[in-house]
């Protein structure tokens, strides 16, 4: 009797991430075969010339093109890897058979009610740009900037938790490659969005969203979903932007109760 072959997802992590950052979701999920790769210009990652969203595509569809898999995988992205996904979804539609999209960017960051501050951090990454070497991967890499990230976007109140979350992104938020690659894919994640592809993805989609995502609010997030021809959003209550890293658990029991489905 042959052992029936484990579906594979590929995982995909938000900007200034590492693959460390979605293995707590991966080791949730025993069934399947995960792949997370770094995305380029992060920790281990390739270089690209450019770091827009149709270099990113293009890679991704290189990357899964490599895996020499039997039958198309699911795909997973979180946050900036939502973009990434969604772009690559609705270009190569027969090549993935699901997509799902945690704590999807809903509307771009430039347009929305915060962007003043993404203006701000763009000059922010734009003057990393212009400072000499190494002023430049300290000013980029500068562990206050880190910490405020990492506070604002915590949710829990749970002390070991926010010190697990304030450690891991000390540890992995600036494995960025060059000032060039952090400084081109934030202007790609704040330029677009999650809802510029929405109608044109045609497969079976799973949203996924923290009840006090303060990035993409949750009205946001209900609005999206209604621009698939076919897809469910489930809302975590509790926690906001970083449901990778504060529940896990339910992130992958949503994840496998949508793939099980026909």
């Amino acid at each position: 009797m042959t052992t029936p072959q484990k579906q594979t997802i590929i995982l995909i992590h938000g900007f200034r991430g590492t693959h460390h950052g979605l293995e707590l979701i991966a080791s949730h999920l025993k069934h399947f075969n995960t792949i997370i790769p770094d995305l380029p210009g992060f920790a281990e990652g390739d270089t690209l010339e450019r770091y827009d969203l149709s270099s990113y595509v293009e890679w991704l569809a290189d990357f899964i093109k490599k895996q020499n898999l039997t039958t198309p995988p699911i795909l997973l992205g979180h946050s900036f890897g939502s973009i990434v996904s969604a772009a690559y979804a609705a270009t190569y539609k027969d090549t993935i058979t699901k997509l799902v999209l945690v704590n999807p960017i809903g509307a771009p960051a430039l347009e929305g009610p915060r962007g003043i501050l993404s203006k701000l951090a763009v000059f922010y990454y734009w003057l990393g740009t212009k400072l000499p070497g190494k002023l430049s991967h300290k000013w980029l890499a500068s562990k206050m900037v880190v910490d405020i990230m990492s506070a604002t976007m915590t949710k829990t109140n749970d002390k070991n938790m926010r010190a697990y979350i304030r450690n891991q992104h000390r540890q992995y938020f600036s494995l960025f490659q060059t000032s060039q690659s952090v400084s081109e894919s934030f202007t790609t994640s704040v330029s677009n969005s999650v809802r510029d592809y929405a109608k044109n993805i045609t497969v079976p989609t799973l949203l996924i969203a923290g009840a006090k995502d303060d990035i993409t609010p949750i009205a946001k997030q209900k609005e999206l979903v209604q621009l698939f021809a076919n897809a469910q959003l489930e809302i975590i209550e509790q926690v906001g932007h970083l449901t990778h890293y504060e529940t896990p658990d339910q992130v992958s029991f949503f994840v496998e109760a949508f793939i099980k489905l026909p």
